[in-house]
Parts: C-alpha cells; sequence; structure tokens
C-alpha cells in the first residue's frame, strides 16, 4: 500500500469517524474506551474530529431488559430514547480525562435534504470544530420514520463527511478491512485499495452479521463510494484497529477519492 494513503489521515485536518453498535454495545461496551483515546490522540495533534456512532437502540436494549433488537418502530424509537442519553455519558466520562466536551448531534434525513436546515447543521458543526468540541453525531431515531430513515449510519457517516468537508473518513466495525468474500470463507482475500473507478463487481459482498446493526460490508461500500465521489478519502477498518488507523498505519481497506472531485 502507498505511503501517501493511509498516512495522509495522520496528517488530516478535519477526520469523521464512524463506529457500528456491535462495537461500542453489549460485551464490547468496554472498548469506547480505547476508541475515545484514539480519538482524543488525533484530536491533541491538532485534527477536528467528528464521531458518528450507532449503538443507542442497542444501549437501550439491556436497561429495558429487552435481549433481542425490536421489529416494531415505537419500541425502537422508546429505546433510542433511553440509550442515546447513556451512550452519550459514556463517552463523555471517557472523554473527560482528555479534557474534552462532546456535543451531541442528532439528524434525521430531512435535515439534510431540506437547503435550510442542511445549512444550519453545517453551521453547527462548524462552530462546534471551533470550539475545539468534539461532536457525536446520530440518527434521531427517537423521531425518525421509516420513510425519513438513513437506513444505516454509514450512510449518515459519508453525509456528514460531505457536510463538513471533511479529508477522510474513517468506518469502524468489526471487520479489520474489506475482503474479495465474506471473510469467514476459507481463501478470503483481504483488499488493501480499491480505485475510484473500480465498481468491486468481482468481489461478493454481504450484509450485517450482527443482531443489533443495521449496516454491513454493503453498506460500507456504498458510503464509501459516496464520499469519494465528492473528493473523500475513505478507509476501512475494525473498532479494534482505530488507533493504528487514525496514526496512518497500512490497516483495513483504503477507498481512493475522485481526484477531480476537487476541481468541480
Amino acid at each position: 500500500m502507498s505511503l501517501t494513503a493511509n498516512s495522509q489521515i495522520a496528517t488530516a485536518k478535519r477526520i469523521v469517524v464512524k463506529v457500528g453498535s456491535s462495537s461500542i454495545s453489549g460485551a464490547n461496551a468496554d472498548k469506547i474506551e480505547a476508541l475515545v483515546a484514539a480519538l482524543a490522540d488525533a484530536h491533541a495533534r491538532g485534527s477536528e474530529v467528528v464521531l458518528v456512532s450507532s449503538g443507542a437502540i442497542a444501549t437501550g436494549m439491556p436497561l429495558l431488559n429487552l435481549e433481542s433488537k425490536p421489529e416494531d418502530l415505537p419500541t425502537s424509537q422508546a429505546l433510542a430514547s433511553v440509550g442515546q442519553s447513556r451512550l452519550i455519558a459514556r463517552y463523555q466520562g471517557n472523554l473527560e480525562k482528555f479534557g474534552i466536551i462532546a456535543g451531541q448531534v442528532l439528524l434525521t434525513s430531512g435535515d439534510l435534504e431540506g437547503e435550510d436546515t442542511r445549512e444550519n447543521a453545517a453551521k453547527a458543526l462548524e462552530r462546534l470544530l471551533e470550539l475545539r468540541v468534539l461532536p457525536i453525531v446520530n440518527e434521531n431515531d427517537t423521531v425518525a420514520t421509516q420513510e425519513i430513515r438513513f437506513g444505516d449510519n454509514d450512510r449518515l457517516a459519508a453525509l456528514v463527511a460531505i457536510l463538513v468537508s471533511a479529508d477522510v473518513l474513517v468506518l469502524l466495525s468489526d471487520v479489520d478491512a474489506l475482503y474479495d468474500m465474506p471473510p469467514t470463507k476459507p481463501g478470503a482475500t483481504r483488499i488493501e485499495r480499491v480505485a475510484f473507478e473500480d465498481g468491486l463487481d468481482e468481489i461478493e459482498v454481504g450484509g450485517t452479521s450482527t443482531g443489533v446493526g443495521t449496516g454491513g460490508a454493503l453498506t460500507k461500500v456504498g458510503a464509501a463510494k459516496l464520499a469519494n465521489a465528492q473528493g473523500i478519502a475513505v478507509l476501512l477498518t475494525s473498532a479494534d484497529l482505530v488507533a493504528s488507523a487514525l496514526a496512518g498505519e497500512s490497516v483495513g481497506t483504503w477507498f481512493e477519492a475522485d481526484a477531480s472531485a476537487a476541481q468541480r
């Protein structure tokens, strides 16, 4: 992998990081500490960091004694309401030791579709970053309906990266990279780099593999391509490798941005 690829993250001015539910909830709830430490390191070197974090519903489930993700919208909304405040408290509790203040930003797809609300969201995030606050973005699940949902936070993360003109988007999950077939299959090979023109037609991409998330490799590839088209490079790797990723080490899969996007 080229030294000019992943290493760009170490010097990036503005970074959007997305983490999935399965990486920071349930048995992995304690991994928030390592995630925050990596974000704090990037913040300390002067980078502006935005975190897009799933996990409100998953965090609310044990609090309301539910063992599986509900199928009905009202229960999901109730879980999001309960879990979101607890999730933000966990983040802030860990950020406290680094002297970083978190700012909660909840969005619906409608907020980014309307010109006025989109502009307001962009200005709010811009001001938070100017104040050296670490914005934590999530979908506003408590009010979002099935018709106006983003569908998954990978897409939301790409849209946020575009909204704030990020230099790079880092998508974290429970898999360390993109593979040419599901990594559980024998012979699966890691893809280190994806050119913008590469449609990935030759690989077998799957959906979500957890009972708490809504994404998967398919949504991450779609999100990466969405950001790439707007000139934003994307790194896909696992939450366990977040420190290495943000330090610019050669981990995961690097999706090259459309080089012509900046010239438009």
